[in-house]
């Protein structure tokens, strides 16, 4: 499915946040792909680094990192992959797609080379 058609039957929350992600991720490769499919989107490079998972007043930014983080913003159990580590951010609004997230996903971006 397009972009177009994947965000008219999505919550009137979730593009602009797209939006933000996507410009962070465009600073990285700027032919950066991503799919949308029936349950968010997922940002690729040699394999998903990033999902975009809307929930009912969130989106849900999933990535991976080779470190645990300790932030309160983490929102869900980190889970531990052989040497990665799965991290979930929600993220309500776009302007929560600060540098802080901002530095974590092109985190994963560079570690999946």
């Amino acid at each position: 499915m397009t972009i177009e058609e994947y965000f008219e039957t999505g919550p009137d929350f979730e593009r602009p946040i797209f939006d933000a992600v996507l410009s962070i991720m465009k600073t990285a490769d700027p032919k950066i792909w991503f799919e949308p499919i029936s349950v968010g989107i997922f940002f690729k490079r040699r394999t998903v680094l990033l999902a975009l998972r809307p929930m009912t007043k969130w989106v849900a930014v999933c990535f991976h990192l080779d470190r645990r983080l300790n932030s309160d913003r983490i929102s869900r159990k980190i889970i531990e992959n052989g040497s990665r580590f799965y991290h979930v951010v929600n993220v309500m609004a776009s302007d929560q797609v600060d540098t802080e997230l901002a530095g974590w996903l092109l985190e994963a971006w560079q570690l999946d080379e």
